[in-house]
């Protein structure tokens, strides 16, 4: 889509963007949590609010006054202030769609996507790149860091420094059929106006069906990075998940959540990192990977039993609450509605969650 469509777009999307519900919830005056309409739509509760009508994979900025996000799987990054409600496009410029737009600490973004598009999964598996996106230059092109990623990224609070990992798909060269790794590096910025990583180290290698990995928060004063294991299941066909945290200068991991039979993949940890968010399939009326899943909170403990349950929308069968990220105040959840049956990541609208309120 040309740039100038795109901007109108943008235009269009905030004279739109406020009180129209989603079509897969509702409010109602009285409400408890895992209520659902006539149609098993989930109902929201008082301390959830609906932000966008469309979108997916929200990420805050480091001053917590505007939230990134998606448009669709393969699509533009967005960023709305949270003040005045305006979306504003950041990805301006013609592009094959990207999967992620997160922040670094100082402010610039960054973008997971290809340079090309072939198909959901040869271009989810083996294309994906990270790329530096400058913060306020109308005129920006992405700027590549030149490393290959499968799945999500992990950004510190702290400084300009990410963790990812890598499959046999996009890194045959040092990985066997099988196999992830993951990485952890420092993004730099070059005086020719390039990007690069710094002090690129492997910190963790593992194989299916032990072990899918995937990088997903700093802790500690980065000392520590949580990740999820996925262990595939062929009668699910599909994943199981656990929760666990590497020490960085150690090497030793400590499983924080896994119990048989059941999802339980790490998402956005609190800015004080004794807890963080999870996606699981705890307590759902059907059990299915990550197709029946809803938002806890786990207290990072070894083997934690500290485990609260901060959404609902599971309950009306056929929904699912996904994605949560912390605001850096600690106060607030933003997450996306999605439905079961959907490729992961795939959203219908952000939503943020009063945690004073919970």
């Amino acid at each position: 889509m040309i740039s100038i469509l795109k901007r109108a777009l943008a235009v269009s999307l905030t004279l739109v963007l406020a009180a129209a519900a989603s079509p897969l919830v509702a409010r109602q005056a009285k409400s408890k949590p895992g209520a659902c309409t006539a149609d098993n739509r989930p109902v929201l509760p008082k301390n959830v609010q609906q932000l966008t009508v469309f979108g997916e994979r929200a990420s805050w900025s480091p001053d917590g006054k505007k939230i990134g996000f998606m448009d669709k799987s393969y699509g533009d990054a967005f960023e709305i202030d949270l003040k005045t409600k305006e979306i504003s496009l950041l990805t301006h410029f013609p592009n094959p769609g990207y999967l992620r737009v997160q922040y670094l600490p100082n402010g610039d973004y960054i973008l997971l996507g290809a340079r090309s598009y072939v198909d959901a999964d040869v271009t989810r598996d083996t294309r994906q790149e990270i790329w530096v996106l400058k913060k306020g230059a109308a005129t920006a092109q992405p700027l590549p860091l030149n490393q290959l990623i499968w799945e999500g990224i992990a950004i510190s609070r702290l400084r300009n420094r990410i963790a990812w990992a890598q499959n046999y798909e996009n890194n045959p060269d040092d990985l066997i059929e099988g196999e992830t790794a993951i990485y952890v590096a420092d993004i730099v910025y070059n005086k020719n106006g390039t990007v690069g990583v710094a002090n690129k180290r492997q910190v963790l290698r593992d194989i299916s069906p032990h072990c899918l990995l995937e990088p997903q928060d700093f802790h500690n004063d980065d000392n520590e990075l949580t990740y999820t294991c996925y262990t595939p299941v062929r009668a699910l066909q599909g994943n199981l998940a656990n929760v666990r945290s590497i020490d960085l200068r150690t090497g030793k991991v400590t499983i924080y959540r896994d119990v048989q039979g059941q999802y339980n993949e790490v998402e956005g940890i609190f800015p004080n990192g004794k807890y963080t968010c999870v996606e699981s399939g705890k307590d759902q009326i059907v059990s299915h990977g990550d197709d029946t899943i809803d938002i806890w909170k786990l207290r990072l403990e070894p083997h934690s039993s500290d485990f609260t349950r901060l959404t609902n929308f599971g309950d009306c069968v056929g929904n699912k609450a996904a994605d949560p990220v912390i605001s850096p105040d600690s106060r607030t959840m933003a997450f996306q509605a999605g439905r079961s049956g959907d490729l992961a990541g795939v959203g219908y609208g952000i939503f943020l969650l009063d945690l004073e309120k919970s």
